[in-house]
């Protein structure tokens, strides 16, 4: 066996030096790479990313938080039930967008994505770092927007920190569900759908996702109080009231994590499937 700087291991046979191939890269070692590289450009666009995530939130904050209260059209105690909800809603829309448009583009003419199709990690593994980088992504957008709200708003009667655990739990699996339903939705839409999609999708999930409003307030409309329990992003925001606002009114944590682990799941199995048929396919 001989060896070289810069020259590939070769072993003598009868005289005949033949290469032997170096051994393939580890997949975790390629996932880490693929997962850096995605953070590094998140790095260099982070302030498009947050204008993109934040925006909607922040303004709902602006208005239902600070000048409607100031203008005596709603109680100061309006604030406790909408702070979890407008976080709720950050990490949703984060989560989502940023899988969803960068898999559009990848499944699009150019078909981007058999450039990471082409690396030697498991194309599932392909899938799971971008449902990763979009729970990143739903973190960062929690993060800038609870002290950015606080602010903004002023005290918050009830608002405690005590359950920070709690906090991360359900940010986590929050973002992990709105991360594989990017997965799938990413997988099935066409980019000339993508309007479409917000429209019809995104838009009635936020307003009837108990973000603005306690799911228990909806006690005197028991119609939309059970209809609204398809919607994940019920138990995002219920999650938040239990851990951030615990005085409101919410939905029992035990049956919030319940339901989030169920969704997360249903949407991870059938966003990989979809993914794998789209990428192969």
């Amino acid at each position: 066996m001989t060896t070289g700087v810069g020259i590939a291991p070769s072993l003598e046979v009868s005289g005949v030096a033949q290469r032997v191939a170096p051994p393939p890269p580890h997949a975790l070692w390629v996932f880490g790479a693929l997962l850096r590289r995605d953070i590094r450009v998140l790095r260099r666009e982070l302030p498009y990313f947050l204008v993109r995530t934040v925006m909607q939130p922040m303004l709902f904050i602006v208005v239902f938080g600070a000048l409607l209260p100031k203008m005596g059209f709603v109680r100061g105690g309006y604030t406790t039930a909408l702070l979890p909800g407008v976080l709720a809603v950050s990490l949703t829309l984060s989560a989502i967008q940023s899988v969803v448009l960068p898999m559009v583009q990848d499944f699009g003419w150019t078909r981007e994505i058999e450039d990471r199709l082409l690396a030697p990690i498991p194309t599932p593994l392909i899938a799971v770092e971008k449902v990763v980088i979009g729970v990143v992504q739903g973190v960062i957008a929690g993060i800038v927007v609870l002290p950015a709200s606080r602010l903004i708003m002023g005290p918050i009667p009830g608002l405690t920190l005590a359950h920070a655990g709690t906090v991360v739990a359900v940010t986590l699996l929050g973002a992990s569900t709105f991360s594989t339903l990017g997965l799938l939705m990413g997988s099935v839409i066409n980019p000339q759908q993508i309007g479409l999609m917000f429209s019809t999708i995104v838009a009635p999930m936020i307003f009837f996702g108990c973000a603005y409003y306690p799911w228990r307030g909806l006690d005197a409309v028991p119609v939309a109080k059970y209809a609204v329990l398809v919607n994940p992003l019920v138990y995002v925001s219920e999650g938040m009231r239990a851990a951030l606002t615990p005085e409101v009114p919410h939905m029992p944590l035990a049956a919030v994590v319940v339901a989030q682990l169920v969704i997360l799941i249903l949407f991870f199995t059938f966003g990989l499937r979809s993914f794998m048929r789209r990428a192969l396919g």
